[in-house]
C-alpha cells in the first residue's frame, strides 16, 4: 500500500533527529509520498534540504503563503522565483487567500496569488492553494485566471457540497486532511458524496491533526487514520483508497 501526502510541513523538523523518526514512522505507515510546500522566503533551505536528505519520499513546491504577504511580498517572490529558476520543484505553493488573521492585506493577497499562478500556468506546474474565510474571494479569483492551463489542489478542504462542486468544475481536486475525521465539521458527508477520481490526501502537519490524535501535533505517518476515514465513507477497502489517491496526486503534481 502506498499513500501519498499532498501537504506536509515535516521540514519544519529539519536538522532535529525528529525528522528521521517520523520519516521512518511514514514509510512503516505507508506513506511512501510527501509534498513540501514552502511558506516564505525563510523557509526555502529547509524544504529543499527536507527533499535532498529524503530524495525518493519528498517533493519541494515553491511559493508565498497568504499570511505571510506583506509589503514586502514582492521582494519575497523574487527570491522564491529565482529559487524555482535554479531547482526542480512539483508545485507552486502554498499560496492563496486568508481573511482569518488580517482582511487589510487582500488587495496584496490577491496580487500574489495573480503573480503565482502565471508562474504555475508558463512552467506547466500544479498549484497548492491555501483557503481561510475566503471562498468567495477565491473563486472570484479563480475565475479570473483559469484559462483551462491551471491546475492543482485547493488544499485542506472544509467548505460544503456547492464549493467542492464548483471546484472539481474549476479543474482542481480537493485536498481531504484530517478535518474529515471530525465529528461535527460536516466534512464527512461532502467526502462520502464525491468520487474519489477528484479526492487526494494530506496532514497539514503538524496542523490539523486526525482522530485519534486530535490535540497533539500532527505528523505525516497520521495520513493513515484519515485514508482509513475515507475508505469507511465510501465503504471501500483503505487499499483502494490509497491506490485511487495516490494515483491522482502522482497525477497532478507529476512524482
Amino acid at each position: 500500500m502506498s499513500l501519498t501526502d499532498t501537504h506536509t510541513h515535516i521540514y519544519y523538523l529539519y536538522g532535529t533527529p525528529e525528522l528521521d523518526h517520523q520519516m521512518q514512522r511514514c514509510l512503516a505507515n505507508g506513506v511512501q509520498q510527501l509534498l513540501l510546500p514552502n511558506v516564505d522566503s525563510g523557509s526555502i533551505s529547509q524544504v529543499l534540504d527536507t527533499a535532498a536528505a529524503y530524495p525518493d519520499n519528498c517533493y519541494p513546491m515553491m511559493g508565498l503563503h497568504p499570511c505571510d504577504v506583506k509589503t514586502d511580498y514582492l521582494t519575497q517572490l523574487a527570491t522564491i522565483e529565482k529559487t524555482i529558476a535554479n531547482h526542480s520543484v512539483y508545485g507552486i505553493g502554498e499560496i492563496g487567500i486568508d481573511l482569518h488573521w488580517d482582511k487589510t492585506t487582500l488587495p496584496l493577497q490577491q496580487e500574489a496569488f495573480r503573480i503565482q499562478t502565471g508562474w504555475a500556468k508558463a512552467l506547466g506546474l500544479p498549484v497548492s492553494i491555501h483557503c481561510r474565510n475566503a471562498f468567495d474571494e477565491l473563486f472570484q479569483l479563480l475565475d479570473e485566471v483559469q484559462d483551462g492551463r491551471l491546475t492543482g489542489v485547493l488544499h485542506c478542504f472544509t467548505g460544503n457540497k456547492e464549493q467542492a462542486q464548483r471546484t472539481i468544475a474549476l479543474g482542481l481536486h480537493l485536498g481531504i486532511g484530517g478535518v474529515v475525521t471530525y465529528k461535527n465539521a460536516g466534512l464527512d458527508t461532502v467526502v462520502a458524496a464525491l468520487g474519489l477520481e477528484h479526492l487526494v490526501l494530506e496532514t497539514d502537519s503538524p496542523y490539523l491533526t486526525p482522530v485519534p490524535y486530535r490535540g497533539k501535533k500532527n505528523e505525516s505517518s497520521y495520513l493513515l487514520y484519515i485514508a482509513q476515514k475515507v475508505a469507511d465513507l465510501h465503504g471501500v477497502p483503505l487499499e483502494a483508497v490509497a491506490a485511487a489517491t495516490t494515483a491522482n496526486a502522482k497525477r497532478v503534481f507529476g512524482i
